[in-house]
């Protein structure tokens, strides 16, 4: 009996030690700049309406606007957009931290501050993210944004 005990505890320890290093490991990882590749944001009761509205873009064929940020070590971030020229503009500052899977953010966008929460899942350079929020500002968080990026460099 005594044995099994020690395995258990080994195995939860064991268990308990993988997560922390996996939620190090996706810490590291979002540490770098980003663009956004695509973004579907689906609101089912449009703001208070039986009508659902799904916005999506794929950034492809020269768009009015793409989606950059910067995550550093300290917790800090930064997202902007580029125009057709590739003129930056609409610089916001904010913070984030990653528990397990999620990357928690908080920052200021469209005269509010937003405190949302990704799903995050690691692909082949850059990563995919899916957040519930209330992105119609009809007061309810049904609204399923899913993104992909890319990792970039960023020139000086």
């Amino acid at each position: 009996m005594r044995l099994k005990n020690i395995a258990l505890f080994i195995s939860f320890g064991m268990l308990f030690a993988s997560c922390g290093k996996e939620n190090h490991n996706l810490k590291e990882y979002m540490v770098d700049s980003w663009q956004t590749t695509y973004i579907k944001i689906e609101m089912p009761t449009f703001q208070k309406s039986d009508s659902t509205h799904v916005f999506e873009d794929t950034f492809e064929n020269n768009p009015a606007r793409i989606v950059q940020s910067s995550y550093k070590d300290d917790g800090t971030f930064t997202t902007w957009s580029l125009n057709r020229e590739g003129k930056r503009y609409g610089d916001s500052k904010g913070t984030w931290d990653v528990k397990g899977d999620s990357l928690f953010l908080e920052f200021f966008y469209d005269g509010r501050t937003v405190k949302e929460a990704y799903f995050v899942e690691k692909i082949e350079n850059g990563f995919k993210g899916k957040s519930l929020y209330d992105w119609d500002k009809d007061g309810e968080f049904d609204d399923l944004l899913q993104m992909r990026t890319k990792r970039i460099e960023l020139k000086e």
